[in-house]
């Protein structure tokens, strides 16, 4: 299953060579992971005020291929890699008409009250599998 999330570059998102910069891609496909998670029917704020768990990224690892622009409208890919009792692991591309402009494999672990890890919760792990 691939989730796919619009963002248009603003010129906020911009640096002084007029493309975006690059922590701007890492803003990108945050906002992507959350509308991933809200489509998925979990809702984030009560997932932590009700059981204590939120997420944390544990790992980036991204290529940056080629540049965007002022007013390019991009989409944020998102795809599953792997699951364990408490990490994830994500496939995640920003495209540009189809061209990869930016690919990260992002590591997600869940996080109980304490700061330790806890297991993804069933109400996130069921509609994955």
């Amino acid at each position: 299953m691939t989730h796919r999330f619009p963002v248009r570059v603003y010129y906020e998102d911009t640096d002084l060579a007029g493309i975006v910069y690059y922590a701007n891609y890492l803003k990108f496909i945050e906002r992507a992971r959350t509308e991933w998670v809200r489509e998925l029917g979990v809702n984030q704020a009560r997932l932590k005020a009700e059981e204590g768990i939120v997420f944390a990224v544990r790992r980036v690892e991204a290529d940056y291929l080629h540049p965007a622009r002022f007013d390019d409208e991009l989409v944020v890919e998102t795809e599953l890699e792997q699951m364990t009792g408490a990490r994830m692991v994500l496939r995640q591309t920003v495209l540009r008409d189809g061209e990869r402009l930016f690919a990260a494999i992002v590591t997600l672990v869940a996080i109980g009250p304490t700061g330790a890890p806890a297991r993804i919760p069933a109400i996130l792990r069921q509609p994955l599998h």
